[in-house]
């Protein structure tokens, strides 16, 4: 059942650890890459909400969440397949009609549309078809293929280079890169075809009453409308957390846009894109991302434990303290294999950063509209993200020039210091006001008709906590 998620974390484990080298590869300055990343914030949230209130009220021969599954695994697999090879697509144009960092960027807004399409309906369909004392080991069983789907992801090109392939494309993008993103490609759609072709989703209960609320909450408006709704009625755990997020999704972002990157000129000491330290950069920093979602998935099953015994808030300060300190630590780190051990840190933090703010804001929410809150929810992920791309790219340049190699390692830094600034906010500002009954959630679930994915990365799902 949570098979498809090992697929889903291919076509972001693959960008993670490598756009920013690709657009480099084609001819993007350091500066460029803010505005060049934009496409997956604004994609989740747009994609996400819609995608989750039409599944809602969707049922025919294939179910009700398997035709996204389906659809957005078709489009997404076609995107990774052609990604590497942009720079070849657009010189078959001549150049004229359209620049390889363009057709670059185009495929990364259908790769991570069609993402969201799949990966938004998959947390409903383990609600659908889990009870309440089945839903945490299905959560649990979905964070095991999310963190192994991310590590082979991110370490896909240092294993092709380590069997030996070598050599480049036209357009200069190694041919570790491009044969990592059609294996990619391939597993994301045989994952997610295996997922639909052997679970099988249950039928509403009351088919009736089933029609009666696709007929009533027709088209997109009623979802929206639910949503601004919501807006005016936010509650004040969640004013709180919103500065913690705003702050804990720009530090974030700056890691993975820069982090490749930043390995690659400060680690590696690579002149420029040409150099072959370069490309061992980049696959280096696929290495330390494989680090962080080791560290990950072993960090959260002991979160809870140490949650309950001091406090969420200081649990989850805490890990964004590690998270902080570790990107800040690159400054003074010259060793690849030291370089490593900040992912620790990271790993903390993003293993609290998946859970603790969803348990702590869950005890806020009314019951009854549990899952239009934890969508809004997600407007705090994304608004760092877009933020981030809009902005980024002039302050570079301002600060550090244009095409300067300097400016990855202090992006990088910049999100350590953004992940400290989340963790002062977390101990200052939250009031963690304890748990809503589950039975009462889950009852307020059932009533609410748009499913909104809590976040646009690969992230396990709050069911951890449950």
């Amino acid at each position: 059942m949570s098979f498809g998620f090992l697929g889903i974390q291919f076509g972001w484990g693959l960008q993670l650890a490598n756009m920013s080298a690709i657009y480099t590869y084609l001819g993007a300055n350091p500066d460029d890459v803010p505005l060049l990343w934009l496409a997956g914030p604004v994609t989740g949230l747009l994609v996400q909400p819609i995608i989750g209130s039409m599944s809602d009220r969707t049922w025919n021969r294939l179910g009700r969440r398997r035709p996204y599954f389906l659809v957005g695994a078709i489009l997404a697999s076609i995107a990774l397949f052609i990604m590497p090879s942009a720079g070849e697509i657009a010189r078959s144009f001549g150049g004229r009609v359209i620049t390889g960092v363009a057709m670059a960027a185009t495929m990364l807004w259908i790769l991570d549309a069609s993402i969201n399409v799949s990966m938004e309906p998959f947390r409903a369909f383990v609600a659908d078809k889990l009870n309440a004392s089945q839903r945490t080991a299905g959560f649990v069983m979905q964070s095991f293929f999310i963190g192994i789907g991310a590590s082979l992801a991110s370490a896909l090109p240092y294993l092709f280079t380590w069997l030996g392939v070598t050599g480049r494309t036209a357009s200069g993008v190694p041919l570790s890169v491009q044969y990592s993103f059609k294996i990619g490609a391939i597993a994301f759609f045989g994952a997610v075809l295996y997922t639909v072709l052997t679970t099988r989703e249950y039928p509403p209960e009351d088919m009736e009453d089933f029609n009666r609320m696709r007929r009533e909450k027709r088209g997109i408006t009623a979802g929206f409308t639910e949503i601004f709704s919501a807006l005016r009625n936010i509650p004040t755990t969640m004013k709180q957390l919103a500065v913690v997020q705003f702050f804990t999704w720009l530090g974030l972002f700056c890691m993975w846009m820069f982090f490749g990157l930043m390995t690659s000129y400060h680690i590696f000491r690579a002149p420029d894109s040409n150099s072959p330290l370069f490309r061992e950069g980049n696959e280096w920093g696929g290495i330390a991302f494989m680090v962080y979602n080791i560290v990950t998935f072993a960090v959260a099953f002991a979160l809870p434990k140490l949650a309950a015994a001091t406090s969420r808030k200081h649990t989850h300060a805490l890990a964004l303290l590690c998270g902080g300190l570790g990107l800040l630590s690159t400054y003074f780190i010259a060793d690849k294999n030291v370089l490593l051990l900040t992912m620790i840190g990271v790993g903390i933090a993003w293993a609290s950063i998946l859970s603790l703010p969803y348990a702590i804001l869950a005890g806020a929410l009314p019951p009854a509209r549990m899952g239009v809150f934890m969508g809004i929810f997600n407007f705090f992920i994304v608004i760092p993200e877009i933020v981030a791309s809009l902005t980024f790219g002039r302050i570079i340049r301002r600060l550090f020039g244009e095409g300067s190699t300097l400016a990855p390692l202090y992006v990088v830094m910049a999100g350590g210091v953004f992940l400290i600034i989340a963790a002062v906010a977390c101990l200052m500002l939250v009031r963690d006001v304890g748990d809503v009954p589950e039975r009462a959630v889950i009852k307020g679930d059932e009533k609410e008709p748009v499913l909104v994915q809590q976040s646009v990365q690969p992230v396990p799902s709050a069911g951890l906590n449950e």
